[in-house]
């Protein structure tokens, strides 16, 4: 009864938000920035942690100053994200631009699937909106559902509005294996905490990090290439989208050798505007145990 409460009390406030103009949506997210970082200090210790340790060699200065970056691009992610809920087309393609993506071009010609790995890096979610509108591959998503159904039918609208379809965490590779027969592109975020057995450790931002190496298994075991895919902002508002092949034949590479080509890519991105990234992620809650070899270390 609450879970339909909260959801029905809310759904006005989301619709109305999608709504709004861009440059009154952003005069609402300067405001929700203040709330966020100022009032309610959501996460800032967590932020602050992660900051400090994966960057040690940043004053505190430096640090605050990512911090309030990211405070204010979690801010236009939150906003931007429920826009999706009613933006058009012609909207989302001039908020998101392709950039190179001749590979994706390449492989549908040759009519082969593939898979997409990314972070939690920039806005996922316009990126996939937008990719969506392309006639190349079908893009599937993984994602967590949500736990309240009311909200979890929303947001799943929101995200299949422009063509792109959903697999369940838990039931993704079933799905994978059902759609085989289909030109996919499957898109996986690839810094999420994996589970506690099977994990991948190398060093990530300069820490003991844990990988999913679910990626790589399926891309070697249905030999789909594995594209790296970057969603930068060049300004406030617009979104640039870059792939880049990882592997071509992920068959033929060495065990893990994928899941470390992926990580150095990510950190690169994120050494590079590291306020685009999702620090207030408990990315490394787990360290690892005896006889858990660490790559890099």
């Amino acid at each position: 009864m609450l879970k339909a409460l909260s959801y029905y009390l809310s759904l006005p406030f989301i619709y109305a938000v999608s709504l709004l103009p861009f440059p009154l949506l952003y005069r609402l997210s300067d405001g929700f920035y203040l709330l966020l970082f100022h009032v309610v200090k959501y996460r800032r210790k967590v932020v602050m942690t992660n900051l400090r340790r994966s960057f040690p060699q940043k004053s505190e200065e430096e640090l605050r100053a990512i911090s309030k970056s990211f405070y204010r691009h979690l801010a236009d992610l939150a906003l931007e994200t429920l826009k999706t809920l009613t933006i058009s087309p012609k909207q989302l393609r001039k908020r998101v631009t392709l950039g190179d993506y001749s590979a994706l071009e390449h492989y549908h010609r040759q009519n082969q699937s593939v898979i997409l790995v990314m972070g939690h890096y920039g806005n996922w979610e316009l990126a996939g909106a937008r990719f969506a509108l392309e006639p190349l591959h079908t893009l599937f998503v993984i994602y967590h559902p949500l736990r309240n159904r009311y909200f979890e039918r929303l947001f799943c609208r929101m995200r299949t509005r422009h063509g792109t379809r959903l697999y369940p965490m838990k039931t993704a590779l079933r799905g994978i294996m059902r759609d085989r027969g289909q030109l996919t592109a499957t898109a996986f975020i690839a810094d999420q905490s994996p589970p506690a057995s099977g994990a991948y450790w190398t060093r990530f931002l300069n820490q003991d990090t844990a990988i999913f190496t679910g990626t790589e298994k399926i891309a070697r075991k249905l030999g789909y290439p594995v594209i790296y895919v970057s969603v930068k902002s060049p300004r406030r508002g617009l979104y640039y989208v870059d792939a880049e092949v990882l592997s071509d034949d992920p068959a033929g590479t060495a065990e893990n050798d994928i899941s470390e080509r992926q990580t150095r890519r990510l950190e690169q991105d994120i050494i590079e505007r590291p306020e685009f990234w999702l620090w207030t992620h408990r990315r490394w809650k787990r360290q690892p145990e005896r006889g858990e070899h660490t790559q890099n270390a």
